[in-house]
């Protein structure tokens, strides 16, 4: 079993930026590709990034490449979403996830409650 528990999140003007923090739960940690989606209201969640266990693959959504860094710290169980040149559309609740792999993280086995991330124009 693994918790998940997401920080970070705020209201920010266009163009700052913010860290978002994933603390995971369990001594596992390392075997878990770990991922960030967002959900803006009246839309279906989406993939914004994600991360093997090791931290040596990464995998991004077109709309935050160049933008939007994951990095984690097996050590501290923990996964950070680092969110530059932000822009109101990027406004929603951002949801951490760990799956098996990279390849199945749309149907990850863990779900965090969500930070509100909010980008004002």
């Amino acid at each position: 079993q693994v918790q998940l528990v997401e920080s970070g999140g705020g209201l920010v003007q266009a163009g700052g930026s913010l860290r978002l923090s994933c603390a995971a739960s369990g001594r596992t940690f390392s075997r878990y590709a770990m991922g960030w989606f967002r959900q803006a209201p009246g839309k279906e969640r989406e993939f914004v990034v994600a991360i093997s266990g090791s931290g040596g693959n990464t995998d991004y959504a077109d709309s935050v490449k160049g933008r939007f860094t994951i990095s984690r710290d097996n050590a501290k169980n923990t996964v950070y979403l680092q969110m530059n040149s932000l822009k109101p559309e990027d406004t929603a609740v951002y949801y951490c996830a760990a799956a098996n792999q990279l390849a199945t993280m749309w149907t990850a086995d863990y779900w965090g409650q969500g930070t509100q991330v909010t980008v004002s124009s």
